[in-house]
């Protein structure tokens, strides 16, 4: 069994990573409140580079799954930082705790909508990590499996060139599901799976004019290697990339 392999199992950070300082101290509760929460089982984090930039991506389909997503990247030795909902950053205690640990929040219908993605390219430039849900949201595929993106992952990943890691996962449901009542169900441990893949193969697009195309193009090609990643933890087929705009177009017509 390699070191990497064993690595992929640590209950503690690898070594070499990123220089967190003082973030060691909230990471550390962190981490305590996960192993009360979780029953790890995580793969692939030989995947992920300890330095340079990085951009990671995940499938949303739970309320509380960036949870298990945060831990395997930061015991991974990197510093984890998400570009997240703003409301986020506004919750008294909690909001000053993300800024102040990096997180990126977005304002989404604002002027300054932009700013996010500025701001995650700075931290690449920097040769830092990125953590990104490409749907923008939890979800709306009906049996959670990921739906069609938003190109704000592929403009980053085609106007920084930095490699793009998909992280999958499963289990969190378990934990919470805003579908079900009680949303939330705490007590024994839950079984939760995450597991790294290797970096997307972008090539096809090295040096491609960045217009709607290109970018659609790409954010499909990593939803879709998010998807069959999915398949591979659910041991199920996937269906057809959901598109949310589409399903809502239909449902609109039937209702005429």
């Amino acid at each position: 069994m390699t070191e990497e392999t064993v690595g992929a199992k640590y209950a503690f950070r690898r070594a070499g990573g990123d220089r967190l300082g003082w973030v060691h101290i909230p990471g550390g509760v962190f981490k305590g409140g996960m192993a009360l929460l979780t029953k790890r089982d995580w793969r692939g984090m030989e995947h992920i580079p300890l330095t340079g930039p990085v951009i990671f991506v995940w499938n949303h389909y739970s309320d509380i799954d960036p949870l298990p997503v945060c831990h395997f990247v930061y015991n991974s030795g990197r510093h984890p930082r998400f570009l997240l909902k703003n409301t986020l950053v506004e919750i008294p205690v909690l909001g000053p705790i993300l800024k102040a640990t990096g997180q990126i929040p977005v304002y989404r219908g604002r002027r300054d909508a932009g700013d996010s993605l500025r701001e995650a390219v700075k931290v690449l430039q920097n040769g830092g990590s990125v953590l990104i849900a490409p749907e923008g949201s939890v979800t709306k595929e009906p049996d959670r499996w990921p739906m069609r993106g938003k190109t704000g992952v592929a403009r980053l990943a085609m106007e920084t060139g930095a490699p793009v890691v998909p992280i999958v996962q499963w289990g969190a449901l378990a934990i919470h599901d805003r579908h079900r009542s009680p949303k939330l169900k705490l007590g024994r441990r839950k079984p939760v799976t995450v597991k790294a893949l290797p970096p997307i193969d972008l090539s096809r697009w090295k040096d491609t004019e960045i217009d709607r195309e290109s970018l659609t193009a790409v954010t499909d090609h990593i939803m879709d290697t998010l998807r069959l990643g999915v398949a591979e933890l659910r041991g199920q087929t996937p269906p057809p990339l959901f598109d949310l705009r589409k399903s809502r177009s239909e449902e609109s017509e039937s209702n005429e």
